[in-house]
C-alpha cells in the first residue's frame, strides 16, 4: 500500500470516529431538549441520531476490513449491525407513529422548537461537510464502499431539513401541526434507512449507491 493510499485510509477512519462521536453529542443534545420543550419532532431526531451510532461503528469497521483487503466480503459483525440498525430504525417508525397519534387526541404543542431550529442548522452545515469529506476520500482511494457511505449521509441532511423547516414553521406561525408533519416526515426517512440497512445486509445495492 503507497503512503497516499495509507494517508487516505487513515483519514476515512478518523471521518468514521468523527461521526460516531459527533452523533452521540447530537442525540443526547436534541433528546434532552426535545423532551424539555416537548418537541416530538426534535426528540425522534435525537433517537435517530443514537441510530446513526450504530451504524457508524460498522462503517468504522468495515474501514478497517478494506484497509486490510478491498475486496473481502462484509464481516459478520458489520452484517449483525446492519440488521440491528434496520430493526432500531423500524423500531423508531413504530414509536414515532404512536407519538404521533397521541400527540392528536391530546391536541399537543410544543412549548417551542428554537432548539429544533439551532441542532439542525448545526446538523446540515457538519453532514454537509462530512458528505464531501468522505466522498473526496472515497474517490481518492477509488473505494466504492466509502464512496457509498458518503452518498447515505445524504439522509442525515434531509432528515436535518425535515427538522429545520417543521421547527421554524412552529415557531414563527404557531401552526398547532407543524411538530406532527415534522415527526412524519422523520418517519419516512426512518423506514427507508432501516430498509436499506437490511438490503445492505444482504448484500444487496441501495439506493443511495446510485446518489
Amino acid at each position: 500500500m503507497s503512503t497516499t493510499e495509507e494517508k487516505l485510509y487513515r483519514q476515512a477512519y478518523a471521518l468514521s470516529l468523527f461521526t460516531i462521536f459527533y452523533n452521540v453529542a447530537e442525540g443526547i443534545i436534541s433528546m434532552l431538549m426535545g423532551y424539555e420543550d416537548e418537541t416530538l419532532t426534535l426528540f425522534g431526531f435525537g433517537v435517530d441520531s443514537f441510530i446513526e451510532v450504530m451504524s457508524g461503528i460498522g462503517i468504522a469497521v468495515m474501514i478497517l476490513r478494506i484497509r486490510q483487503n478491498p475486496d473481502s466480503p462484509k464481516s459478520n459483525f458489520e452484517i449483525k449491525a446492519l440488521k440491528i440498525t434496520g430493526t432500531a430504525f423500524y423500531m423508531l417508525s413504530v414509536g414515532l407513529l404512536v407519538g404521533i397519534i397521541t400527540n392528536l387526541i391530546n391536541h399537543h404543542k410544543p412549548e417551542t422548537t428554537l432548539w429544533g431550529v439551532i441542532i439542525s442548522v448545526v446538523s446540515i452545515v457538519v453532514m454537509v461537510w462530512l458528505m464531501n469529506a468522505k466522498k473526496k476520500v472515497g474517490r481518492g482511494l477509488n473505494s466504492a464502499a466509502i464512496i457509498a457511505d458518503s452518498n447515505c449521509t445524504k439522509v442525515c441532511v434531509y432528515m436535518s431539513l425535515v427538522l429545520l423547516a417543521s421547527s421554524l414553521i412552529y415557531e414563527f406561525t404557531g401552526f398547532a401541526y407543524a411538530d406532527v408533519i415534522g415527526t412524519a416526515g422523520l418517519i419516512y426517512f426512518s423506514i427507508s434507512e432501516g430498509k436499506e440497512a437490511f438490503e445492505k445486509a444482504k448484500g444487496k445495492a441501495c439506493a443511495c449507491d446510485k446518489c
